[in-house]
């Protein structure tokens, strides 16, 4: 399941404008021109038992989401203070949905230049 979810999520990333993946922290991390971090992809952070993404998220994403679904969603740490939000892939992760928040992460953290290149795309 582990290599399913990471061919999924790199696949999915990957294909956003100037994306790029390096390990971060021992994790695959994914960055907009290789310096702002978008996604992390984590599985089993300090045994917290989660294969799981941390996403940058739209102001108030993460409250209502993880209020609305804790069993998928959560508040994760060392950015969850910053609004990003943690994304359950051990939970039957619906692939479609997961591209949309990627996106979404994406989104908050790429320069307008780029989110106009893939909204031209898509």
């Amino acid at each position: 399941m582990t290599e399913t979810a990471l061919r999924h999520v790199r696949e999915i990333c990957l294909a956003l404008p100037e994306a790029t993946e390096r390990l971060s922290h021992g994790s695959p991390a994914f960055f907009v021109r290789d310096k702002k971090t978008f996604v992390m992809y984590l599985d089993n952070h300090h045994d917290d038992g989660r294969l799981a993404l941390w996403v940058a998220a739209p102001p108030g994403t993460q409250a209502e989401l993880v209020a609305a679904e804790p069993d998928r969603f959560f508040r994760p740490p060392y950015v969850g203070h910053r609004g990003w939000l943690g994304v359950r892939l051990d939970r039957d992760p619906d692939w479609k949905e997961v591209a949309e928040i990627v996106q979404d992460a994406y989104r908050e953290i790429a320069p307008k230049s780029l989110v106009a290149l893939l909204d031209a795309a898509g």
